[in-house]
């Protein structure tokens, strides 16, 4: 009890001390007339459409502490981070620096926030909130990624057909997919139009292409890339790659699928055992015994 109580004030003082440097902080940042960097103030504009209110004043809170969360990240991380924000498409306007900055603020959030549950007692929303302020910033990167992943994995057979018929009809590939890219819409069409503008800039096919697939985790996106550069090696038809290629992907998608019902029926017999057996059973034995007409006063013994 003694050291519970001598805790208790410590930890009130360490979260007053931090809300008024929160405070003076925010009167600094408010009365300060420093612009923020250039390429600080157009990674706000970028994708500026695109941003929520919300989202756009988290940014504006944290843009100026984002460059110490990068410092702090170290360059590897912060590379690595770059990589999954462009696997993810930028999901929302997000740049490299946006995330920077709703990691600071979202982190000072559950720092102070969890400090206070500590403080009451309450370990369990305490951890919660410690932990929306450890991952917040990061679970918009993932669920983007994931869902980009199934929109271009859905997508990419269709597209490799229209392709094969345009190519088949007498244009170049480059001007084929110029042409087919611009009839479609999402991510896929998104990347296509990416790999496009580099070539346009100078970049070589195969370093785009190279580009292409690292900006996406999907397999068949390697195996798209892989087969062009294959089929420009070897100097193959390029209808008939692309007409092979979204076969095999069908397969395989069609595989995956029945591996993934065959996971499913084993979780959906649990689910009847553990559950809806018991309470059937439960329903049968009441019924019956509502039903038989016992006296229960005597089975009581009253």
């Amino acid at each position: 009890m003694t050291a519970t109580t001598g805790i208790l004030p410590l930890l009130l003082a360490l979260l007053t001390a931090v809300s008024v440097t929160g405070m003076l902080l925010g009167i600094r940042m408010i009365r300060a007339d420093a612009k923020l960097p250039s390429d600080l103030t157009l990674a706000l504009e970028v994708g500026a459409t695109r941003v929520s209110k919300a989202g756009s004043a988290v940014d504006r809170i944290g843009m100026r502490f984002a460059p110490l969360v990068l410092r702090l990240m170290g360059p590897r991380r912060v590379d690595a981070k770059r990589r999954r924000i462009d696997m993810a498409g930028n999901p929302g306007g997000l740049t490299l620096q946006r995330y920077a900055a709703r990691r600071a603020v979202y982190g000072v959030f559950g720092l102070v926030v969890g400090l206070m549950f500590l403080s009451n007692g309450q370990l369990l929303f305490a951890a919660l909130t410690f932990a929306f302020g450890l991952f917040a910033a990061d679970a918009l990167i993932w669920q983007a990624i994931r869902e980009r992943k199934d929109v271009i994995d859905r997508t990419l057979p269709d597209f490799l057909d229209v392709l094969a018929v345009v190519v088949s009809a007498g244009l170049g590939f480059r001007q084929a997919l110029d042409r087919v890219a611009e009839k479609y819409e999402g991510p896929w069409a998104d990347e296509l139009r990416i790999t496009l503008r580099q070539m346009d800039m100078g970049v070589s096919r195969r370093q785009a292409f190279d580009e292409l697939r690292r900006r996406n985790s999907s397999e068949q996106v390697a195996q798209f890339v892989s087969a062009l550069q294959q089929g420009e090696e070897l100097g193959s038809p390029i209808a008939e790659t692309l007409i092979q290629l979204a076969t095999d992907m069908r397969r395989t998608d069609a595989q995956n699928a029945r591996r993934r019902a065959a996971k499913t029926i084993p979780k959906a017999t649990l689910v009847t055992l553990v559950f809806m057996l018991p309470a059937t059973m439960i329903l049968i034995a009441t019924g019956m015994f509502l039903g038989s007409g016992a006296n229960f006063g005597s089975i009581l013994g009253r």
